[in-house]
């Protein structure tokens, strides 16, 4: 049977298999861009809606979570695109699918105010940060530096891309270490407002109606198998939580910064996660022409070695179904 052909397989296999699971292994990072992990471990909403026990795994970026994927350490995680990508081809399309969109937009380089970019041509000598090597800004940031014609140091080139993890990285942008950071929010407003940066491109200036998926939500296709109810139930849960945030952006402003708070031992200041929120569309499409026109870019640039191949990367059955229920407009994989 082909996986995601037919919902009714998945109860079939779990049938067989035997009881579902008790807990539940979530992945995200603490960024505003993953607001419904967030949100949900501040208030327990995914053990109401799921019934299951919740483990939370934070991580710094999505190539370290898509190896926790591939190692069985969790069952699920919140994801950037890149990332995704990159390990469903790794794996050939056998350990993960998508199965449903979180974020959209909150994603942008930000310059040191004193370092001398001022325009697109200002980069060569440069050293811009990223979260990490093949993260889904690190990508970004690659994408856009090729197509203005600049070759990285690695290369032979003249700007540097430097792997950091967020916090570093704005450690690094205050002591003037390096010269801007792509990077997402909360990071954003927080080298604006707190390290006087300057937010020289936000990234959905570069997409059709400024949509493009910064985070999705994938699942372990051996956890779906098993556990179809439970995975249903998950989806579910996600949805009424980005439901949640967008009825009431500022209460849930103030849910997230007690949880990161809680997370990261510092609140992020009112003008902050005022910021943040504002950037960051929080939406359960995956919007699928922004993630393969990534993919389309990341061969493009020599980051994939080969035409990228995403059929059945998309599994959103259960993503429709539970907006079926909700009397809500079904998501297009195409």
């Amino acid at each position: 049977m082909k996986f995601g052909s037919a919902i009714a397989g998945l109860y079939l296999a779990a049938w067989l298999l035997g009881a579902e699971a008790a807990d539940i292994r979530i992945g995200y990072f603490p960024n505003i861009t993953h607001a419904q992990a967030i949100y949900a471990k501040a208030t327990g909403e995914f053990e109401k809606e799921t019934g299951a026990s919740v483990k939370w795994q934070a991580f710094n970026a999505g190539p370290t979570a898509i190896e926790s994927l591939f190692a069985d350490a969790i069952d699920a995680t919140y994801i950037g695109p890149g990332p995704a990508i990159n390990g469903f081809i790794k794996s050939k399309g056998e350990q993960f699918v998508i199965v449903s969109g979180a974020a959209s937009g909150g994603a942008g380089l930000v310059v040191r105010s004193d370092c001398g970019i001022d325009t697109d041509r200002d980069f060569n000598g440069k050293n811009i940060a990223t979260p990490q090597l093949g993260n889904t800004q690190d990508i970004a940031a690659r994408v856009w530096l090729a197509d203005h014609k600049y070759k990285l140091k690695e290369k032979g080139g003249t700007v540097a891309l430097i792997p950091v993890s967020n916090p570093d990285q704005f450690t690094l942008f205050k002591k003037k270490q390096i010269d801007g950071a792509w990077t997402v929010e909360p990071w954003i407003s927080r080298l604006e407002v707190e390290a006087g940066g300057r937010l020289f491109l936000e990234e959905k200036a570069l997409w059709p109606d400024g949509r493009y998926v910064t985070t999705a939500l994938v699942m372990s296709k051996t956890f779906l198998q098993k556990n179809p109810e439970l995975a249903k139930k998950l989806v579910a849960a996600h949805v009424e939580v980005t439901e949640r945030i967008n009825r009431d952006k500022s209460a849930a402003a103030t849910i997230l910064n007690e949880q990161l708070t809680k997370d990261t031992g510092k609140a992020l200041k009112p003008e902050v996660i005022k910021r943040a929120m504002e950037r960051v569309e929080f939406t359960w499409d995956p919007i699928a022409k922004s993630l393969f026109q990534g993919a389309r870019s990341a061969y493009r640039i020599g980051f994939l070695k080969s035409p990228p191949e995403l059929n059945g990367i998309l599994s959103l059955e259960l993503l429709n179904s539970v907006l079926k229920q909700k009397q809500l407009e079904p998501i297009n994989a195409k």
